[in-house]
């Protein structure tokens, strides 16, 4: 019997996830990452208890997670420009969801994914990766990609994991909509500081703000927002700061991503007001990127042909609820939720309906957890639409217990 081919395109963390839930009998996986070291950089990531469940229980990596040096995260801190903790949110979250929020380094938890995709000790072949393999078309109908240097795969099934400026997407779609600049929270800057350099150098920071705490700090003044937090078990603490669109002067078509270099200048000089206490530790980064927070309106369908977009490539959504990552793990387990069983190369029949019942058991509540992270940007003045309590939000995003029983309840509307 033929194996079943499967290509995916990316192998960032939806990447490699997808190649994890995949991975089964007669089943030969391909992962296409366009850089030549397939190694991520960036700020720390967060997985919520909707997604640390599935990595922990669902796919049994329990030995990853503590190899990746994962954090629980045991609440939110809100700090004015004094200093002073003015509120204090405590995350409680086994008890109630049976799994934790979990703070990790993203190059740490991206390493660990990418040893158990190529594992041999796990079901199914290990995954193929090739590094240096940018995808620049794709054939739907005929389930192709074409390489930049010329190369074709052909495959029975591709999942495009390529992100929020997907080269696939347009293809799927049969248009190209843009990721939208939000306006409200404009860019990030991105910092990661040893714990150990703030200690020393920074003790009227560390008076205040404790790097080596598990918690998640928060500071909001002057319309900018900084949200801090430790990882690597304490070893380092990150800074990510947003800020209004009219304070910077980037081109809003321009493609960002992680490794965009950001200007100590301009983020000194945008963070002028607030103490300095607090801007007195951005120095100390060697590492300060800068891209501008983008969105994706809900799209008409994540399927065409042989083809399924997944991840940002397919609901790209703003970092405010911290549900990025998770929901593109939660769209890696109903791949494997969904292909279960399916051994040998599907027909176009088949693979179009399991897509199709993917796609109708993950787009309601994608799009409202979209929805919902779009509008925690918006000034508290501007008229909402989704009716959601923050604590009821909370209960829908994380007690989410798989794409086919989430299928089968009842799910929340916009207003």
């Amino acid at each position: 019997m033929p194996p079943f081919r499967i290509v995916i395109v990316g192998g960032g963390i939806a990447g490699l996830t997808a190649a994890i839930a995949l991975r089964g009998p007669n089943r030969q996986i391909t992962v296409l990452e366009q850089s030549r070291l397939n190694k991520e950089i960036g700020a720390l990531i967060s997985l919520q208890p909707n997604a640390s469940r599935i990595v922990e229980q669902t796919w049994g990596l329990k030995k990853e997670l503590a190899a990746a040096r994962s954090m629980v995260d045991e609440g939110f801190r809100i700090y004015n420009t004094d200093g002073a903790l003015v509120n204090s949110v405590p995350l409680s979250t086994t008890a109630e969801y049976g799994a934790e929020r979990l703070c990790f380094h993203r190059r740490d938890f991206h390493d660990q994914l990418k040893e158990a995709a190529l594992s041999t000790e796990r079901a199914g072949e290990p995954v193929i990766l090739r590094t240096a393999s940018r995808v620049v078309d794709c054939d739907p109908e005929a389930g192709s990609v074409t390489l930049e240097d010329g190369g074709v795969l052909s495959a029975d099934f591709i999942v495009a994991a390529d992100g929020i400026h997907s080269v696939i997407r347009k293809h799927v779609l049969q248009e190209e909509p843009s990721p939208l600049p939000t306006g409200h929270s404009g860019e990030f800057f991105f910092e990661c500081i040893r714990s150990e350099i703030l200690e020393k150098e920074e003790p009227d920071f560390c008076s205040k703000i404790n790097p080596r705490d598990p918690y998640t700090s928060m500071m909001v003044a002057h319309n900018c927002r900084l949200v801090m937090g430790p990882g690597r078990q304490g070893e380092v603490f990150g800074i990510v700061a947003l800020v209004p669109d009219e304070q910077m002067n980037e081109d809003p078509s321009a493609k960002q991503s992680w490794v965009a270099e950001g200007n100590l200048e301009k983020m000194l000089d945008t963070f002028s007001e607030f103490p300095k206490w607090m801007t007195g530790i951005f120095k100390h980064s060697s590492d300060l990127g800068l891209w501008q927070l983008r969105d994706l309106d809900p799209l008409k369908t994540w399927h065409r042909g042989r083809v399924m977009l997944i991840g940002d490539a397919a609901h790209a959504m703003l970092p405010t609820q911290g549900q990025g990552a998770s929901q593109a793990i939660e769209d890696s387990e109903a791949l494997g939720a969904y292909f279960e069983g399916i051994t040998e190369p599907p027909s176009a029949e088949i693979l179009s309906q399991t897509m199709e019942n993917i796609f109708q058991a993950r787009y309601s509540r994608v799009s409202l957890i979209q929805a919902y992270s779009r509008e925690a940007a918006k000034p508290a003045a501007e008229k909402k639409t989704v009716t959601l309590r923050p604590d009821e939000f909370m209960k829908f995003n994380c007690m989410y217990k798989g794409a086919k029983a989430w299928s089968n309840q009842q799910i929340p509307t916009m207003a």
